[in-house]
């Protein structure tokens, strides 16, 4: 059985930059990273690469599989803030936070990340506030979908000639008391040792880091799960907003249940795309540097977010379970209906779906999100909807197209103490698989802080 110093569960921007910190500040560790997905340069979409126009259901999903992590193919944006972007502040100190992330940029700056940022604006803040509309600060970074591809795969063709990476291999246990790490790969099995282990598994691997929590008996805390569509319109509408900071990150309380509903995750110019979890599909959007590859559309996600209490402490089925009622109903796909087709109680067809002046870049099925989506959240985003219009007039057009279901949901977090997992020894949980954080900055300074956690 081979041993190493450090065992890392888990190639995506967590995992990466822990190895990058343990590396390159103890040359002397022998370290494996496992990941369960391809190596950066095989993950192809097929949809991306024009070979087809839907899900083929690849497993491992190019989207949100392979060295990279899902961060990989995102859009890129890089959030210099500790206002939001996930959870870290609540377990240390958000100004130590904050210097983290400024150390994670740097270091993607060191292998091609952009220099270039835009910042808050008080101005538009203002505009928000005077229609009931929060819009949260920070400074921004846009990286791309295909520049941040790039910065990715500097960071992983350094870490190979440093450290030891097994792909297209899926861990199945880790044993708490002895250290041993069993991984499939080829359909063979094999047992390591990891003298520490850091499990950094992604969204992806949230489901399956949930059962060896509860198999473990570690105690674990429900998130919230945000569920709802993505808004795609032109993008001239949030041009305003976009030219100056090119995030929208806005929060709305309804009126009528008092939920709080998010925009986020804007794409200026972008393609809405599909993810593939487990076999559930959702929608996400991406947004490119290239200027040849850039679209006439924007879009952005508007989820409205459930806290569940007891008795009920599986969110993450709930949320699976109404995306899969959108694939089901779409057969075996996506839905896309106009707002306007929606609000009128008409389900959008594909002659009504050719009639809108506004063009879907994602082939999606024409139909009716009301049969899947449940009434509160479809009501919440209908009523933001409307609230966002006002301050940026065509977002609720008859033809804003919306896509569903895009979901975010995030792990039960397990408890820990500096991200050492309760009830082991040299075992931690970071990024966004163990709940900890929701943002490509976050999750790459929480792997920076666990490193500097091990390094002591």
């Amino acid at each position: 059985m081979k041993n190493y110093d450090v065992l890392i569960v888990g190639g995506g921007i967590a995992g990466l930059m822990s190895a990058y910190r343990l590396i390159t500040e103890r040359p002397d560790l022998k370290i494996l990273l496992i990941e369960k997905g391809k190596e950066i340069k095989k993950r192809q979409c097929p949809i991306i690469a024009k070979k087809t126009s839907s899900c083929l259901k690849c497993k491992p999903c190019a989207i949100m599989e392979g060295l990279g992590g899902a961060g990989a193919f995102s859009d890129g944006k890089y959030i210099i803030s500790n206002e939001y972007g996930g959870w870290l502040p609540d377990f240390m100190d958000g100004e130590e936070v904050l210097r983290y992330i400024h150390m994670a940029d740097d270091i993607l700056m060191s292998f091609g990340a952009t220099k270039d940022v835009y910042m808050p604006d008080d101005e538009l803040k203002l505009e928000c506030l005077r229609h009931d509309l929060l819009m949260q600060q920070a400074i921004v970074k846009h990286l791309g979908t295909d520049a941040n591809f790039n910065t990715m795969n500097n960071l992983i063709d350094f870490l190979l000639e440093h450290i030891e990476v097994l792909t297209m291999s899926r861990v199945v246990d880790i044993d708490i008391a002895s250290h041993e790490v069993t991984y499939v790969q080829d359909s063979n099995e094999y047992v390591v040792r990891g003298e520490n282990i850091l499990i950094a598994v992604g969204r992806a691997g949230a489901r399956d880091f949930k059962l060896w929590c509860e198999k473990n008996d570690i105690p674990l805390k429900n998130n919230q799960v945000d569920i709802g569509v993505r808004v795609e319109l032109p993008w001239t509408i949030w041009k305003h907003f976009s030219a100056r900071i090119y995030e929208p990150k806005i929060l709305y309380r309804t009126s009528l249940y008092h939920d709080s509903v998010r925009m986020f995750c804007f794409n200026e110019k972008g393609h809405v795309v599909t993810e593939n979890t487990d076999g559930i599909l959702t929608v996400n959007g991406h947004s490119f540097k290239n200027e040849a590859k850039k679209s006439q559309n924007s879009n952005f996600a508007l989820l409205s977010t459930t806290n569940f209490t007891e008795p009920f402490d599986e969110p993450i089925e709930y949320a699976r379970f109404i995306a899969s009622l959108a694939n089901k109903i779409s057969g075996g796909s996506v839905l896309v209906q106009r707002l306007g087709d929606l609000v009128n109680g008409h389900r959008t067809n594909e002659n009504r779906l050719r009639q809108s002046s506004v063009k879907p870049t994602l082939k999606a099925v024409a139909g009716d999100l009301s049969l899947c989506l449940p009434k509160r959240q479809l009501d919440n985003i209908i009523e933001t909807l409307y609230a966002l219009d006002k301050i940026a007039p065509g977002t609720a057009n008859y033809d804003t197209l919306l896509y569903g279901v895009e979901c975010k949901y995030y792990s039960a977090r397990p408890s820990c103490h500096n991200f050492e997992i309760d009830n082991t020894s040299k075992i931690y949980a970071l990024g966004d698989g163990a709940g900890f954080t929701r943002s490509l900055s976050q999750a790459a300074a929480h792997g920076l802080i666990v490193a500097d956690e091990i390094l002591k």
